[in-house]
């Protein structure tokens, strides 16, 4: 496995240079199951992308643990995730794949930031408010601080572009202010401010049964996403039993958005224009739309699944490509947290 170099910065190409890449961060927590909404909004652009840029992926761990999970099943989770991961076609030679508590930097730099972030940041974080709900009084530290974890996750790696979605804004902007007040503080470049990396190809796919809200992992009903390992049968069911409405009428229209939202993944999938999907449905009723995304789905999900296994049958390999990830990306991590600890003064 090839890996590129760990100490790329952005700097102007001279004539006989070729420009150095910006390095991207992401990172995915290892509960829940990822659907087709996380594949068609993220994943599939990260493998389309992933030779432009410097990239580095990381499965989340610490931050899955500020709600109660089983230890087993957490353990399973982050190696399921790094398998799909590298299913979808995410390529060593072009990024970093590692799991966040592999890496004690992260952890340590939280505490760091953690003491130069204003309470009232963190009262305004909206993602708290909606976690916490009504028990604000007894949930877990680890909710209200994880914002500033998920700062250091994307500051400790210099990162120059951050892929986001309209959910995590906030986190970004946070991220983007806690670097400005410590470089301002010690006068002192010390963190790479982060952009967002806003894709133009990447479809918003909703819930099956409520199209009014994204499809997320977090949803009680099952039913609500297709998620990457469900089986033929499981994606037939879930497609049939998806909310569309009493028209009849095959449009893409943003006033009907159960019948929108299956018309925008069936696009997302064949990569076809509107125009195209409207004239292939012209006369046909909701139940042919569902049998062919039926076969779309299935048919974009097989050479996905077969990958996962394969990678889950040989669990040593799995473990060496994360471990070499994490010993890549270590380096960079631990200069980031030795030059904090210099311009405040620790050691």
């Amino acid at each position: 496995m090839t890996t590129l170099g760990h100490d790329q910065q952005v700097q102007t190409s001279s004539s006989s240079a070729p420009p150095v890449k910006k390095r991207t961060f992401s990172g995915i927590q290892p509960s829940g199951d990822i659907h087709l909404g996380n594949y068609l909004g993220a994943i599939r652009n990260w493998v389309r992308t992933q030779t432009e840029y410097d990239n580095i992926y990381c499965i989340v761990d610490l931050h899955a643990i500020t709600l109660p999970i089983d230890p087993q099943e957490l353990h399973q989770n982050i190696r399921k995730l790094a398998a799909i991961y590298l299913a979808c076609g995410l390529d060593t030679r072009y990024c970093k794949l590692f799991v966040q508590s592999h890496v004690r930097q992260h952890a340590e730099a939280s505490w760091i930031l953690g003491c130069f972030t204003p309470m009232g940041w963190l009262n305004r974080m909206t993602q708290f408010k909606a976690k916490a709900g009504e028990n604000q009084e007894t949930v877990g530290a680890g909710i209200y601080m994880y914002p500033v974890l998920m700062a250091c996750d994307i500051l400790l790696y210099q990162t120059h572009l951050v892929p986001v979605g309209e959910d995590q804004r906030q986190h970004l902007e946070l991220t983007r202010d806690l670097a400005q007040r410590f470089n301002h503080l010690y006068r002192q470049e010390v963190f790479t401010i982060p952009e967002p990396l806003i894709r133009e190809v990447g479809a918003r796919i909703m819930s099956l049964t409520d199209p009014t809200q994204k499809m997320s992992k977090t949803n009680p009903n099952p039913g609500s996403r297709i998620n990457l390992l469900d089986d033929p049968k499981t994606i037939k069911q879930k497609i049939a039993r998806a909310t569309t409405d009493s028209l009849r009428l095959i449009r893409f229209d943003p006033e009907r958005p159960g019948i929108n939202n299956l018309l925008t993944i069936y696009q997302a999938l064949t990569e076809r224009s509107r125009e195209e999907i409207e004239a292939e449905f012209e006369g046909k009723g909701y139940g042919d739309l569902k049998a062919r995304l039926t076969e779309v789905v299935v048919a974009t999900l097989e050479p996905i699944q077969r990958r996962y296994q394969e990678y889950m049958r040989d669990p040593a390999e799995l473990e060496a490509i994360l471990r070499a990830g994490a010993d890549t990306v270590r380096p960079i991590a631990e200069a980031t947290l030795q030059r904090m600890k210099e311009v405040i003064g620790l050691g």
